[in-house]
């Protein structure tokens, strides 16, 4: 099959598109004492971790984030809703004929904003359980919870390969492969995949919302420069209420983004490359994703394998380079570096491949 092109592709210019993601920005910021407000009046705060992902006592992790226990969580929640409320402004501000078109768009924007509204609910629900003490014994929650991101992912793929017809994978300087039905799992795999990798990173403060802007913000570049400009819309939107999480988000934090962050934005992420045809791009534009997944892949290997001995001091590697001695900001400042210069990489490669 030849390279998928989306059905529709109204034009939106560039300072449209930076008009949107400016009023993401100052809309979530406008919002964000409100919300805090909110989060701390009903006590939705941050527990203390009581075990690592293995099952076993997280010393490392209490010794670092003992001081942030009863910080406002779910934060992610202003995050999406932002982009959601953006969203819906700009339909708004299309039926009104203040502009021609909106970025509420089935070809470009349905698929996912679903998906991250889908799995910010479900983030949502696993934060406020552990906020309440329910299901973080032992790990009980985390097979519901796989199960709904599996629910979620295989219907996207399914809507991806039946209705939409994708069915093809671009290989940057080799040009179209077509992978046939093997694109339902290529697809489940990347969205959980790139969920959970988010959700590992989502561990300092700044460090996963410093990440996900840098990464939405290059899905952008290369969604405009294809001509998919209310995709590149949708980005910046992403960008601009991202920025204003990490406004108060930034060391010390203000609030956390949760699982109903991590999982929403992973998952969208996930969503974008591929509809830009640039999922390979996606280990290199979110390369710290990439590593932080391997991390604690590499740590539960080596425990189960090697009769507990560990390769890093903690896991995700954030925690390990905190045992080691840098500082958080440090931590979070270095990877927010290597994070945007394999970005820059993988724009390179979209625009030459």
């Amino acid at each position: 099959m030849p390279e998928f092109t989306l059905p529709f592709r109204p034009e939106l210019s560039l300072p449209v598109i930076l008009f949107y993601a400016a009023v993401a920005f100052i809309g979530v910021v406008a919002l964000t004492p409100w919300f805090v407000r909110f989060l701390t009046t009903n006590r939705i705060g941050k527990q203390l971790r009581v075990e690592t992902i293995d099952g076993r006592e997280p010393t490392i992790f209490r010794t670092y984030h003992a001081a942030k226990i009863g910080t406002p969580t779910m934060g992610g929640l202003i995050i999406w809703g932002g982009i959601l409320i953006t969203v819906l402004f700009s339909r708004l501000l299309s039926l009104s004929g203040v502009v021609e078109h909106s970025i509420l768009q089935r070809g470009q924007v349905y698929l996912p904003l679903f998906v991250m509204v889908a799995l910010g609910i479900v983030g949502a629900v696993d934060d406020y359980l552990n906020v309440r003490g329910i299901g973080r014994t032992k790990g009980i929650d985390f097979l519901p919870k796989l199960g709904f991101l599996l629910v979620i992912s295989v219907s996207g793929a399914l809507w991806f390969f039946l209705k939409l017809g994708y069915d093809s994978v671009h290989v940057p300087f080799y040009g179209i492969i077509d992978v046939g039905w093997w694109y339902v799992p290529i697809f489940i795999f990347i969205i959980i995949a790139t969920a959970n990798a988010v959700n590992f990173t989502d561990g300092l403060d700044g460090l996963a919302g410093g990440l996900l802007a840098i990464a939405f913000g290059s899905f952008g570049v290369l969604a405009y420069l294809q001509g998919l400009s209310v995709l590149a819309a949708f980005c910046a939107v992403c960008v601009g209420a991202i920025a204003a999480f990490l406004w108060h988000n930034v060391p010390p934090a203000l609030f956390f983004m949760g699982d109903t962050g991590s999982l929403a934005l992973g998952g969208a992420l996930g969503v974008i490359a591929l509809m830009t045809d640039q999922v390979l791009l996606l280990p290199l534009i979110g390369f710290i994703f990439v590593l932080e997944a391997l991390s604690v892949v590499i740590q539960l290997t080596s425990k189960k394998l090697r009769g507990g001995k560990k390769v890093f001091r903690a896991a995700p590697i954030h925690h390990h380079f905190q045992a080691i001695g840098w500082g958080e900001s440090k931590v979070t400042m270095r990877l927010w570096i290597i994070g945007a210069f394999f970005a820059a990489i993988g724009i390179m490669i979209g625009l030459a491949g």
